[in-house]
């Protein structure tokens, strides 16, 4: 495989893999805003989801919106530094990379959505 085919496959990964981080990013916005007509705004919300949980305190503002904006930020990234990752590679094998950043942003969007559910849900 020489540089043109190997510079296509990733091309064509991180279109694909920006396309639907883009996807994933827009519904955490979304399902995070319409928790937030719902959600309670407290200083601490955890103990309101867990009422077992006394652990640090979290305001409504940051339980609901720090995964959203953290994926926001990594889209943009990914978006502006598609040069750099082109360059930059950890393994031999582009797939295995792009598996792993696919598995790491699903499990963010992931929380984004379990946090809005749960907010959701004492909110009703």
């Amino acid at each position: 495989m020489d540089f043109d085919d190997d510079s296509g496959e990733f091309s064509r990964l991180h279109n694909l893999f920006t396309f639907h981080l883009g996807i994933a990013v827009t519904l955490s916005w979304l399902t995070s805003l319409y928790a937030a007509l719902y959600a309670p705004w407290v200083r601490n919300i955890r103990p309101l989801i867990d009422p077992g949980n006394v652990g640090p305190v979290e305001s409504t503002w940051s339980y609901l919106f720090i995964f959203p904006v953290v994926l926001t930020t990594a889209w943009l990234i990914s978006i502006f530094g598609q040069n750099l990752f082109a360059q930059f590679r950890i393994f031999k094998n582009q797939i295995v990379e792009f598996a792993i950043a696919a598995v790491v942003a699903f499990g963010m969007f992931y929380l984004s959505i379990d946090r809005a559910v749960a907010a959701m849900f004492i909110g009703m």
